[in-house]
């Protein structure tokens, strides 16, 4: 469970509504051209501007700026989608936080740790379900029982360890 080729959640990066906890509203910025640029960089991520350009029927430099302007703008990112597996990372795992107080405020503290790679606020069961990639499950362990645990406002957690990956895609296109 990897960057995508645009600006989804497990790029790592930090996207500027995310941190201000955001509406995911449309965009000014999706237009139709900014669209069609979107769809063609999510199939791949590098494809030629001068492609593109033929693709949606503008010049190479409307293309590169259009895409500076939604990289800018967080709407996307350009990144390589990594095995972790190969990485040396065989442990991956869906934690589940419940929280007492302030979600922002424990949301802030786990973002900050290194092996989180995705992390949304949401309502159910949990306030938080925090993705994590780990070297292996020792280092699982360490992060939940020393790291998660030791974050005021954290009341419990539940793991979801990865068996298997039956579906990744990024290529859902802008709808």
């Amino acid at each position: 469970m990897q960057a995508p080729t645009t600006g989804d959640h497990r790029t790592g990066g930090t996207h500027p509504r995310a941190a201000a906890y955001g509406g995911t509203g449309p965009s000014a910025l999706l237009d139709r051209a900014n669209r069609a640029i979107i769809e063609a960089l999510q199939r791949d991520g590098r494809v030629a501007y001068g492609t593109i350009a033929e693709e949606v029927g503008l010049s190479e430099a409307a293309v590169r700026r259009r895409v500076q302007r939604l990289r800018d703008a967080g709407v996307m990112q350009i990144v390589a989608v990594t095995d972790p597996l190969q990485l040396g990372f065989h442990r991956q795992a869906m934690v589940g936080v419940r929280v007492d107080g302030d979600v922002r405020s424990v949301a802030d503290k786990l973002a900050e740790l290194e092996e989180v790679d995705y992390m949304v606020m949401c309502a159910g069961s949990f306030d938080l379900l925090v993705e994590v990639v780990c070297e292996d499950d020792d280092a699982l362990f360490r992060l939940v029982n020393d790291a998660f645990r030791s974050i005021p406002g954290i009341r419990s957690t539940e793991s979801f360890v990865y068996l298997k990956l039956a579906k990744q895609t990024y290529s859902w296109g802008t709808r």
